[in-house]
């Protein structure tokens, strides 16, 4: 998966502009790529989607979610030496709501981690308290605000560890990245995946009008990882505010942060 990796940063040196495999980091060139992210690895080769159907993380995945799940997305986010852009804090759910959380997030380190390049942190028992404010100035900014009294910094843990490393954290739970200070990269292969009875709460009818239904029952079908899919949505007691209105760039997580308005907490 590294060689990977590095043909996929590779390819993208002739890229000017982020588009629907690359978001591009500033001062990304032909001469010397840096990216944010690789989107939708599973998709761009079958290693990456591999990892979650035939290996020892679709145990993992089954013991915590159930027999029956599915892929929500995946990312490769790809913090490049001195540098590479911090993720503000945040939890995923307040992305992509659902019926219920049974939703998690694996974190696959394709590089060592340690404090300098930008490792993840996490607010351990966070996915058991509110879902914060992730609005700015009105809209749907993707961060919380660092001086949410709710939010509380001091709690954070930092995960590192060795390539081959894993994490993994509940949809709910607060977390974010600094940027990467160091003269080495930071590869972390991201996928988030749900029960598959979660179905999503802003999204259901928008994916239907904007796909069709024939289009949106095929890409179901082809997020499912494990078992089988159903059409009977669990319904639970869950904190819910939709990410509207939306920010002006809604292209990933780094711009939506950014044009959203989000209060940095790395700055």
């Amino acid at each position: 998966m590294q060689q990977i990796t590095r043909d996929l940063i590779e390819a993208s040196h002739d890229v000017t502009e982020s588009n629907e495999i690359y978001d591009l980091d500033t001062g990304h060139s032909a001469d010397a790529p840096r990216l944010t992210r690789i989107k939708l690895p599973h998709l761009q080769h079958k290693v990456f989607w591999n990892v979650l159907r035939r290996s020892g993380v679709t145990q993992v995945l089954t013991d915590l979610l159930g027999p029956d799940t599915v892929l929500q997305t995946s990312k490769l986010n790809t913090k490049a030496p001195g540098g590479g852009a911090a993720v503000e804090w945040h939890q995923d759910w307040a992305f992509y709501p659902h019926t219920n959380d049974s939703m998690l997030a694996f974190g696959l380190m394709l590089d060592d981690v340690n404090e300098a390049n930008g490792p993840l942190k996490v607010i351990p028992g966070s996915h058991k308290g509110p879902v914060l404010s992730h609005h700015a100035n009105g809209v749907f900014c993707g961060a919380v605000d660092p001086d949410d009294p709710a939010f509380h910094h001091d709690r954070a843990v930092t995960l590192t560890g060795k390539a081959g490393s894993m994490t993994v954290h509940h949809a709910r739970t607060l977390h974010g990245s600094a940027p990467n200070t160091s003269d080495r990269n930071r590869l972390i292969l991201f996928y988030e995946c749900h029960a598959a009875d979660a179905w999503p709460l802003l999204g259901a009818g928008s994916y239907i009008h904007a796909l069709g239904q024939r289009r949106f029952w095929e890409d179901l079908q082809d997020r499912r990882i494990t078992g089988e899919l159903t059409l009977t949505p669990r319904l639970e007691q869950v904190p819910v505010q939709l990410p509207l209105p939306p920010a002006e760039d809604t292209g990933s997580i780094f711009r939506i942060q950014k044009s959203g308005g989000a209060k940095s907490a790395f700055a």
